[in-house]
């Protein structure tokens, strides 16, 4: 069964109706991704929010870190499980998919993360994202001397409690305006389908 057919709870600006600049983002999306992410359409509807958002989304995951591209994208993907977002599960399940070349690594992050075979500095940083996602009041010194003791460094640490609060912020926006994830994440980074092989008869 599919899911419901709407980028959003709302009606979304044509994108020909945004501004040249936003345009030219949609362009370059449609070019390098095939698509436009139902985020960025959902955004349009106030297109300076886009324009914020872009901003923090981009320098967040993109800027120079200790932590890779793929750790960031596996802390979004926790805390969007710990709230059940299903936009932010889709989407960046896809990205650990992509980055790892795992599926198995994507699916065992969405539905619980303690199963996965993780380094003791990757168990660390998603144990964390999942506290402080779950229960932030309790974080507290040792949390931080966890992180530390597996070599996360003070700036490590701050972009994780970073990256931990921008998709809590953003997964609370997706579920609140009802976002559906693009149709086609699902089926990107998955292998081939495997098909047994047929005996041979030998008669």
């Amino acid at each position: 069964m599919p899911q419901p057919d709407q980028i959003c709870a709302y009606p979304v600006p044509d994108p020909n109706s945004l501004d040249e600049d936003l345009q030219a983002v949609f362009a370059k999306c449609i070019d390098k991704l095939g698509l436009v992410p139902n985020v960025l359409a959902t955004y349009s509807i106030r297109p300076q929010r886009l324009r914020n958002f872009m901003a923090m989304y981009n320098e967040i995951m993109f800027s120079e870190s200790g932590l890779s591209k793929l750790e960031r994208e596996m802390v979004a993907v926790v805390v969007s499980s710990a709230n059940r977002c299903y936009y932010c599960l889709v989407a960046h399940g896809q990205a650990v998919r992509a980055l790892s070349g795992d599926p198995e690594l994507g699916e065992m992050l969405v539905m619980n993360h303690r199963v996965a075979r993780l380094d003791e500095r990757q168990r660390a940083m998603l144990d964390f994202a999942w506290k402080l996602t779950k229960t932030p009041s309790e974080v507290g010194e040792e949390d931080r001397r966890r992180l530390h003791r597996v070599g996360l460094s003070v700036d490590d640490v701050f972009d994780l409690s970073e990256t931990v609060a921008f998709y809590n912020f953003s997964n609370r926006v997706a579920t609140a305006l009802d976002m559906m994830p693009n149709a086609e994440y699902h089926g990107m980074d998955r292998p081939e389908p495997f098909v047994a092989p047929v005996p041979v008869r030998k008669d």
